[in-house]
């Protein structure tokens, strides 16, 4: 396939060693598209949408739904996305795992807690990447990483966004949650954020975001890919996203028709 755009090996370093690199217009072309799709989904939610703000103004997510959005799927299969998730992931191919809309409304208290992302799915591998694509100007509300955490030998303890409880048991095989605001041991990476601004971090990498206090809404589309080394995997209880009835067994690459490969050098 061409190249389409390209990344330097600056950048692709970086993203190994810290876990997460901002690349900046990498999307500018595509934000009037995925606005459309992101106001498509909130119009017409999934069973998955939840409101996780506890009442305190508005955070709406939902996930797994690019097959049913239009917009969402023009930037999977058209967007740079793919092609830059496989030169980060340094893999011959970019396999898409699934979307994910977050909404966090005007004067919406709610923080995103710190947190990974692979222990709530079930595939493992190193070659990973989730793109975090705001499409409004992002300052206090933007998202936040923990530089070198997905270098970590234990995970985090996935928690459920509502209410913070734990997502599986077997509380003492993670490592609690962290807080690396009163830990000067740990380097936080932030980036204010403009429309086609993209941060690009690996599912173990620990991340979170500010609550949205601010007199404008932030939203944001984020794209999930794996690349050659991942694999199926289960874990002590149902992921998120569940994917029922997928047939996939421990140690197999994530089914094609479920989660097409979409770039291959």
């Amino acid at each position: 396939m061409a190249s389409q755009h390209q990344i330097d090996a600056e950048t692709v370093e970086d993203y190994q060693r810290d876990g997460a690199v901002c690349i900046r217009g990498a999307f500018k072309d595509w934000v009037d598209t995925i606005a459309a799709g992101i106001e498509r989904n909130i119009r017409n939610r999934s069973a998955t949408a939840s409101d996780i703000a506890n009442g305190r103004g508005s955070f709406f997510d939902d996930y797994c739904n690019w097959e049913r959005i239009p917009e969402f799927a023009r930037v999977v299969r058209e967007s740079p996305a793919a092609e830059l998730a496989a030169a980060v992931m340094q893999s011959r191919t970019a396999q898409f795992f699934h979307d994910h809309v977050l909404v966090k409304e005007p004067g919406t208290q709610k923080p995103t807690p710190w947190h990974q992302d692979i222990p709530y799915y079930f595939v493992d591998g190193r070659q990973t990447v989730s793109f975090w694509l705001p499409i409004d100007p992002v300052k206090e509300a933007t998202l936040r990483v923990i530089a070198g955490s997905h270098k970590w030998d234990r995970m985090i303890l996935p928690v459920r966004w509502l209410d913070d409880s734990n997502f599986y048991a077997g509380e003492g095989d993670y490592l609690p949650v962290p807080d690396p605001d009163q830990d000067p041991g740990m380097k936080v990476l932030e980036w204010e954020m403009q429309p086609g601004d993209a941060i690009l971090f690996d599912f173990r990498t620990a991340h979170g975001a500010r609550g949205n206090m601010t007199s404008a809404r932030r939203r944001a589309l984020s794209l999930r890919w794996v690349g050659d080394d991942a694999r199926y995997v289960e874990r002590p209880g149902r992921t998120s996203p569940p994917y029922p009835g997928h047939d996939m067994k421990p140690g197999q690459k994530l089914r094609e028709d479920w989660f097409p490969v979409v770039f291959r050098s």
